[in-house]
């Protein structure tokens, strides 16, 4: 085996070991290009139509308060210091203490 031979077979190893890295980084710059593209895609663009929200309180007497058509419950409110109460239907908040002066109702809606 002549000296031009074994320079070729020290260089096969060499080569091995150069490719998967050069491999690896153009891997890696592919992979970072289509995360960036995605994560610009999924970034907050406004609807040409904006939104805004409005609300109002209904105050009742007794344990329930219930919104107006076309509104939904985004929290209530109890007398006596209650704090245990819950949505029913969307719309009406219910007051779950025994004794009940009063309930109020927050109610907005998407205009």
């Amino acid at each position: 085996m002549g000296p031009s031979s074994c320079h070729l077979l020290i260089l096969i190893p060499l080569l091995q070991l150069i490719i998967p890295g050069s491999t690896q980084c153009s891997l890696d710059s592919v992979m970072d290009k289509k995360i960036k593209d995605i994560l610009n895609r999924l970034e907050y663009s406004p609807s040409p139509v904006s939104k805004k929200l409005s609300c109002t309180s209904v105050k009742s007497q007794g344990r329930l308060a219930s919104c107006p058509a076309g509104m939904s419950v985004t929290g209530c409110a109890c007398g006596y210091g209650c704090g245990s109460w819950d949505v029913q239907g969307g719309t009406t908040c219910h007051c779950q203490c025994s004794v009940m002066d009063w309930t109020t109702a927050r109610c907005c809606y998407l205009a």
